[in-house]
């Protein structure tokens, strides 16, 4: 009987391998990087040639290998980073399947040139196709060298996939980014075409090393993490500030324990902790490095081990999502001054020492507090007394009960506190408003511009959020109770969810037929638009039970509920409302941006605005 089933040649068990480990250059690179940094390197030099097709070599000077494991290094499944079963479920090491230089080697013509501190002499050999060519004692320095040349020569079908020479450059300069970020201690460098492209020295901090690869400028918009729970969980790195945002992820830099992935768990724990503060399609500059014991994740899910599995998934989730939340509450990066003064301007005033705000961007000035001594705050009291003295008749100014505005719909400003504001927006010296929708203000010497509509939105999210999480929104009963009719589906839709409503802070009954009385609404709301805002809310509670996690759902109802009754733009507000709205801002989480993501405030430096003046 003829035998159906055969074992294949190890040359083409080989490359079925290289098929998994191998997809282009940059794969070869990276698999050569982590077998340098596992071996202790504190030097690694990147040469290619044509996008790493023609040629790749990467030089380190690591441990090195001796005679023995420089052929043994070449055999499938032949390791140095793990010794039995127990050790795959403890993983410290970046290579440990011993797949990549065998696939390597069945795909190019590979020369492996190595010598360890206690040999007396390296040992240099060639590989073409998987095929050992020739191998003898060489004169090498400590550490090892891989070249590989014509990638794919044997494989036509896989070649002609790679793209062109730039394309495949990027890739590769993607790779080595990643791993320079992972490494502050190694020097990376990347030459292309005898060009060199890429050379960061041995760094003492992340924040150096994001500096060198990313930009320096970009460093002041980052914040500092750093986390731990309970469990051996740790959390570190930067994050970006929600204003300095990219169009796609590829600025999003992920670690587990020193490896880069792109787990799908973790970026959207990372999203989850900017939510509502990004507008859509915008995501934030990141390098977050989570640590974690071994033993409760899996590496070995995938054959590049960009994916990882937790063991406790949701822990895991929660804790890089609150971190992330909390680390951008403070929200200290509003008040560091975007630039110096020219040298036309005045010189800013001296000021005492302050403590540095929780929140505060990575080279940042700490937060400015206002002092009852401060001159502004005098002249705050000063437009006060105005405000209040010269009010325009038809524009009354009353403060703590509801204005009517031109357009019907009401908005409610506190009333003013008897003691002394201290957060940034409160400091402001308020100037005037510019076209009846921008606050113009003035920070030192700096010009501050306020979105009155996304401020005031941003106030009503925080506060029907908090007392919905409270147990009950705050509701404000109507003189005379509205009518509203609703067809058949409708009416059984606000049946269903009149609990619900009422916990929202509405107070609906039925009143016969398809018809419901409305006798109360949330007291920040007022009456505003009334049907149309409990038609949206409800029809908003029914998607709650079809898609996504309820707390997401929840917040787009409390961001509609804001925006249908807030301060508009094209609005016009006395002094004393906007130095209210500025009071509020202070008081509510994420100040900086509204629930859509837009930004709350921008700043005009000095300086930005004398040279607009062609000053010096």
């Amino acid at each position: 009987m003829t035998q159906k089933i055969q074992i294949l040649p190890e040359n083409l068990c080989n490359q079925i391998a290289a098929g998994e480990v191998i997809e282009r250059p940059a794969s070869v690179v990276k698999e050569l990087l982590e077998n340098s940094l596992d071996a202790g390197a504190g030097d690694i030099r990147v040469d290619v040639e044509k996008g790493g097709k023609r040629r790749i070599l990467v030089v380190d000077d690591g441990d090195g290998m001796g005679r023995d494991d420089v052929f043994l290094c070449l055999e499938r499944h032949a390791t140095s980073k793990i010794r039995s079963d127990t050790d795959l479920f403890g993983l410290k090491t970046l290579g440990f399947r011993g797949e990549a230089l065998p696939s390597i080697a069945a795909v190019s013509r590979l020369t492996v040139r190595s010598c360890s501190a206690a040999a007396p002499e390296g040992w240099e050999i060639y590989v073409e196709g998987g095929t050992v060519k020739r191998a003898g004692a060489a004169g090498l320095p400590r550490g090892t060298s891989m070249e590989v040349r014509d990638l794919f020569f044997n494989t036509p079908a896989r070649r002609k996939f790679l793209r062109r020479d730039e394309t495949e450059l990027g890739h590769i300069g993607e790779v080595v980014t990643k791993l320079a970020l992972a490494h502050p201690q190694v020097q990376f460098r990347l030459v292309h075409n005898g060009r060199s492209l890429l050379d960061v020295y041995r760094q003492n901090t992340l924040a150096e090393r994001v500096g060198s690869l990313l930009g320096r400028p970009l460093v002041r918009e980052l914040l500092p993490v750093e986390a731990q729970a309970p469990g051996g969980l740790k959390l570190r790195g930067l994050i970006s500030q929600p204003a300095a945002n990219r169009s796609s992820t590829s600025a999003v830099y992920t670690f587990i324990n020193g490896r880069y992935v792109r787990d799908r768990v973790v970026q959207h724990a990372l999203l989850e902790g900017y939510r509502h503060l990004l507008p859509n399609g915008r995501y934030p500059v990141v390098a977050l490095f989570l640590e974690i014991d071994p033993a409760l994740v899996d590496v070995n899910v995938h054959p590049t081990k960009h994916e990882v599995r937790f063991r406790d998934q949701r822990t895991v989730h929660d804790f890089i999502a609150a971190t992330v939340r909390e680390t951008l509450r403070p929200s200290g990066w509003l008040a560091a001054s975007g630039e110096a003064g020219g040298d036309g301007g005045p010189e800013p005033e001296p000021e005492a020492p302050r403590q540095q705000a929780v929140g505060t961007p990575v080279g940042a000035a700490p937060q400015e507090t206002v002092k009852k001594e401060d001159p502004r705050h005098r002249v705050r009291e000063a437009l006060f007394t105005y405000g209040r003295s010269h009010a325009n008749p038809a524009a009354p100014v009353v403060v703590g009960r509801s204005q009517v505005q031109e357009d019907g719909a009401p908005f409610v400003f506190p009333t003013a506190d008897s003691e002394e504001e201290t957060g940034f927006f409160a400091s402001l010296e308020i100037i005037g408003q510019y076209r009846n929708s921008y606050i113009l203000c003035q920070d030192g010497n700096d010009l501050v511009l306020v979105d009155q509509h996304a401020a005031h939105e941003r106030i009503g999210f925080e506060r029907l959020k908090a007392q919905y999480h409270r147990g009950r929104v705050e509701r404000q009963a109507l003189l005379f109770p509205v009518t509203l009719e609703f067809d058949f589906r409708g009416a059984a839709l606000l049946q269903e969810h009149l609990g619900d409503l009422e916990r929202l802070g509405f107070d609906l009954e039925p009143f016969g037929g398809n018809t419901f009385a409305l006798k109360a609404v949330p007291r920040l709301l007022g009456d505003a638009e009334s049907e149309r805002l409990i038609r949206e809310v409800a029809e908003g509670l029914e998607k709650i039970g079809r898609r996504g996690p309820v707390e997401e759902a929840l917040d787009d109802l409390f961001i509609l509920m804001a925006c249908h009754n807030v301060v508009r733009a094209n609005q016009r507000l006395t002094l004393p409302e906007m130095a209210a709205l500025l009071r509020e801002l202070d008081r509510v989480d994420f100040s900086a941006h509204c629930p859509h993501g837009r930004p709350v405030m921008t700043r005009l430096p000095l300086g930005e605005v004398e040279r607009m003046f062609k000053r010096s």
